[in-house]
């Protein structure tokens, strides 16, 4: 069974978001793997605290991603 995690810093992504990911996710497996994968494929989330990730020593808060989020790509 395919078991997939997904880790994020709180309040970054909303509920809508979080479900497209765990249903995209899913969609990823069973397009690779077929649908007789679907009902034993788990996607789990993951949230962390602002601040209880870092990168180089660096904490990553929430504000951080967002941030990332509104640059122009």
């Amino acid at each position: 069974m395919p078991l997939v995690d997904i880790q994020l810093i709180e309040g970054v992504f909303s509920p809508i978001q979080k479900q497209r990911m765990i249903k995209d996710v899913t969609e990823a497996i069973v397009a690779i793997e077929g649908e007789t994968m679907r009902g034993v494929t788990w996607v789990r989330i993951n949230e962390f605290a602002s601040g209880e990730w870092a990168i180089g020593g660096k904490p990553l808060t929430t504000a951080d991603v967002k941030a990332v989020q509104s640059e122009p790509a």
